[in-house]
């Protein structure tokens, strides 16, 4: 179980942090103990606000404002976190984009925007992190648990994207065990955000997919993200961790 000092002395930065899952993990890493920087792309009145509540909490927080999907930077946020904070241990890759469409409809402007966020990103942040991170640092992805199951038309570019981090991680788990670095995905289920709110007449119809009929709150996620990083799991790596209310049950 997490504490208020599991994370004392570390440094996390989580991608796209100003809202929904990601506030929720640089408020939990902040709380226990974290320094954390998060990137955030045009909601800078949330970004301001989140950093003066994680400060005024006691914690630290930088914001940065940033694209995800712009390689260079996305490097530049986190080499300005790294020397603001010193060093990363902990890298989030939150920043996800979700648009929607039939197969027949979908743009090629929407497949590469899907690819660029949901997985390009993920590769140019975890390249770019590993000078600033050491022995027992970790890497965790929010994927989706979509990856695995897809039950209504228009998801495919989405699901193929979050698919794509599966094979990814292990890859990368392979890479980077030697040097006692984790890397693993966190895949939530329907989650109560303004991208993807519990009211209304789709998260009804989720609901009907599910073992539990609710969207998870931010924090459910967030809390499964701290038991990713922390010291107690430190033997979990390659893995998908699916928190989904049953959804793929």
């Amino acid at each position: 179980m997490t504490t208020p000092t599991t994370f004392a002395g570390k440094v996390a930065f989580v991608t796209g942090g100003a809202r929904g899952i990601g506030a929720a993990i640089v408020q939990r890493l902040a709380q226990d103990g974290a320094a954390v920087a998060f990137t955030y792309k045009g909601s800078t009145a949330n970004a301001n606000a989140l950093v003066a509540s994680v400060e005024a909490a006691g914690g630290r927080a930088l914001a940065i404002q940033s694209d995800a999907g712009d390689a260079a930077s996305l490097t530049r946020a986190i080499d300005d976190a790294a020397r603001h904070f010193g060093k990363i241990d902990i890298l989030v890759n939150n920043a996800g984009v979700l648009l929607m469409g039939g197969i027949d409809t979908f743009s090629l402007e929407d497949f590469d925007k899907t690819l660029e966020v949901n997985v390009r990103a993920v590769f140019v942040a975890s390249k770019a992190v590993l000078p600033h991170m050491g022995q027992g640092g970790r890497i965790i992805n929010i994927g989706s648990c979509n990856a695995e199951r897809m039950p209504f038309p228009g998801g495919a570019a989405y699901a193929m994207s979050k698919s794509a981090l599966q094979g990814l991680v292990q890859g990368m788990a392979r890479d980077l065990g030697p040097k006692g670095i984790t890397v693993n995905n966190v895949q939530p289920g329907p989650t109560n955000t303004d991208m993807n709110p519990e009211s209304g007449d789709f998260g009804g119809a989720l609901h009907a997919l599910m073992a539990l009929e609710r969207h998870a709150h931010p924090a459910e996620i967030a809390g499964m993200v701290a038991y990713v990083a922390s010291p107690e799991a430190g033997f979990v790596t390659g893995a998908s961790l699916t928190i989904d209310g049953g959804f793929n049950a």
